[in-house]
C-alpha cells in the first residue's frame, strides 16, 4: 500500500499541467471576449428619434437613412417641440430633429454620453448641408450678376423680397442634462460594475460564513438596505454623480444587489459550491456585458441588447438612470424584473435547503421484527 504522504507530494503529471494552462488560457479569453465584445460591436442602430418640419426636408431626412444598413435612427414623428421634450423625458425617444427656418437638435445627454454624442454629429452635418445650400444659391446670384455685366446688360439684383435671408444656425439644446458632478456622463456608467461586483460578493460572503437558509436571507436583507444607503451617499451626496429622489435611488440601487446577492445564495443552496460559480457566469459574463451600461441597449447587436434589460445588471442600470433623471419615464418593468430575480433567488434557497434538510434528516428505525415462534 502506498504511503499518503508520499503520494500527496507526488509531482503533477506534465500532460495534466499543460492541460490546466490551456484551460486557464481559454477562461481568459472568454472573460476578455465578453468585456471587450460590446465596446467593439455596438454602433448606432435604430434607435428612437424624433422628427418634424416641412414635408420636403423631412423625406430628404429619411431617404438618407435609409440608403444606410443598419440606419441609425429609427425616426418617429412629433407633432411639435413640446411633444419631442415630453417623450424625451419619458425615455420613448432619445432626441429630436426639429426642421424648418429654426433648426434645432434636441439631445438628452443623461440617456447616455453615446446618443448625445451621435445627435450632435447630425447636429454638425444638418448645419453643413445648409451652409451648403445658402453658399450655393450666392454663388449662382453673383454669377448671374457677373454674366449680365459681361453682356452689357443690366443685371437684376434681387428685391427684399428675394434677397437671401440670414443662413439659420442649427442650435443644439440639452433636455435632460448629466448632474454636475458626472459633466461627461459616463459616472453613471462606470458606477454599473461595482453594482454587479458587490451584489455577488455579498451573496458569496453569506453564503460562506453564514448557516442556514433563513439566517442568509435575513443577512442579504441588511446587506441590501446598506448598500443601498452607502453606495447612493458616496454617489449622490459625496461626487454629485446621480440626481433626483435620494431615496428611490437608494431603493433601486438595494433591490440590484439584493436581487443579485440572492441569486448566488439560492444558486448555492440548490446546486452546492458550484453554484456560486453558476450565478457568477451568468451574472458577470453573461450579463453585465449585455446591460447597455455604456453604451443604449439599442445600440448592441440584435436581439442582446432587448435580452439585457432582462438580467439584473440591465434593468439595474436602466432604473437608475431613470430615477435620477427621467422621473417621468415608466419604470414598472425594471422593477418588477428585479423583484422577479429577488423572488427567483428566494425561492431556490428554500428549496435547496428543503432538500438539504430532507438529504441529512436520519432514516427512520424499522419497526422490530416479531420472534419467531416454534
Amino acid at each position: 500500500m502506498s504511503d499518503p504522504a508520499v503520494s500527496a507530494s507526488r509531482p503533477t503529471r506534465w500532460g495534466v499541467a499543460a492541460v490546466l494552462g490551456l484551460v486557464g488560457a481559454v477562461a481568459i479569453g472568454v472573460i476578455v471576449m465578453a468585456f471587450v465584445w460590446p465596446a467593439a460591436t455596438a454602433k448606432p442602430q435604430n434607435l428612437p428619434i424624433g422628427i418634424s418640419g416641412p414635408a420636403a426636408s423631412v423625406a430628404a431626412v429619411e431617404k438618407a437613412l435609409a440608403a444606410q444598413d443598419p440606419a441609425p435612427f429609427a425616426l418617429e414623428k412629433v407633432s411639435s417641440r413640446a411633444d419631442a421634450v415630453a417623450r424625451i423625458t419619458e425615455r420613448t425617444l432619445y432626441g429630436a430633429v426639429l426642421l424648418g427656418d429654426t433648426p434645432e437638435v434636441l439631445v438628452a445627454t443623461a440617456a447616455g454620453p453615446a446618443p448625445a454624442q451621435a445627435l450632435r454629429a447630425v447636429a454638425a452635418e444638418l448645419q453643413s448641408q445648409i451652409d451648403a445650400s445658402a453658399q450655393s444659391a450666392l454663388i449662382a446670384q453673383l454669377t448671374a450678376i457677373s454674366q449680365a455685366l459681361a453682356a452689357g446688360e443690366r443685371p437684376t439684383l434681387p428685391d427684399a423680397g428675394t434677397a437671401p435671408r440670414a443662413v439659420p444656425t442649427v442650435h443644439v439644446t440639452d433636455v435632460v442634462p448629466v448632474a454636475a458632478g458626472d459633466p461627461t456622463g459616463a459616472g453613471l456608467a462606470a458606477a454599473a460594475f461595482p453594482l454587479v461586483l458587490g451584489g455577488m460578493l455579498g451573496g458569496i460572503i453569506l453564503t460562506l460564513r453564514v448557516q442556514g437558509a433563513i439566517r442568509r436571507l435575513v443577512g442579504l436583507a441588511a446587506f441590501g438596505v446598506a448598500a443601498g444607503v452607502v453606495i447612493v451617499t458616496v454617489m449622490q451626496t459625496w461626487f454629485g454623480i446621480l440626481a433626483g429622489s435620494w431615496l428611490l435611488n437608494a431603493a433601486a440601487v438595494a433591490l440590484s444587489v439584493t436581487a443579485t446577492g440572492a441569486l448566488i445564495i439560492g444558486l448555492a443552496a440548490l446546486l452546492g459550491p458550484i453554484g456560486i460559480g453558476v450565478g457568477a457566469v451568468i451574472t458577470l459574463l453573461v450579463a453585465n456585458p449585455i446591460a447597455g451600461a455604456a453604451v443604449p441597449s439599442p445600440f448592441l447587436p440584435s436581439p442582446w441588447g432587448a435580452i439585457g434589460q432582462w438580467f439584473v445588471p440591465g434593468a439595474s442600470v436602466t432604473l437608475l438612470r431613470s430615477t435620477s433623471y427621467f422621473p417621468d419615464a415608466a419604470t414598472a418593468a425594471q422593477w418588477l424584473t428585479l423583484a422577479a430575480w429577488l423572488v427567483g433567488g428566494v425561492l431556490l434557497t428554500l428549496i435547496g435547503h428543503r432538500r438539504t434538510a430532507a438529504e441529512l434528516a436520519p432514516a427512520a428505525p424499522e419497526p422490530p421484527t416479531a420472534p419467531a415462534t416454534a
